[in-house]
């Protein structure tokens, strides 16, 4: 289990800050955790529901959940995903790659990241 040495919340910026080891700092947005938290609503007991329009999801708090995850709390009221420190490191290490794949995942479903914007394909 990795274990950060230090998590900072910045509401301004939407991100979260985890430190693991001098030099080994990981920021990771609101939006980027709200599209890949761990929560039933979201990863759909197996068969992952997309996530769209979170483009503007902050961060409203956290708290640990007993020695083994932090629990998230995003101001569009999702709260009930737990990350263990695992997930977490795991989000952090492969943030590109995941963050690619949801692009992708998007434009192949025609959505946007953007709430106010809806995506029209036309078949020409």
């Amino acid at each position: 289990m990795r274990l950060p040495t230090a998590i900072k919340l910045h509401k301004a910026s939407k991100t979260l800050e985890l430190e693991y080891a001098p030099g080994e700092r990981y920021s990771l947005s609101a939006e980027f955790l709200r599209v890949h938290s761990p929560s039933a609503e979201v990863q759909g007991h197996g068969n992952p529901v997309l996530q769209v329009g979170k483009l503007n999801v902050g961060l409203s708090g956290l708290e640990p959940a007993g020695q083994y995850a932090l629990k998230l709390t995003f101001d569009d009221g999702h709260d009930s995903g737990l990350f263990t420190w695992d997930y977490l490191y795991e989000l952090c290490v492969r943030h590109d790659e995941m963050w690619a794949d949801y692009l992708a995942q998007l434009e192949k479903a025609g959505k946007s990241r953007d709430p106010s914007e809806s995506v029209v394909k036309l078949m020409l």
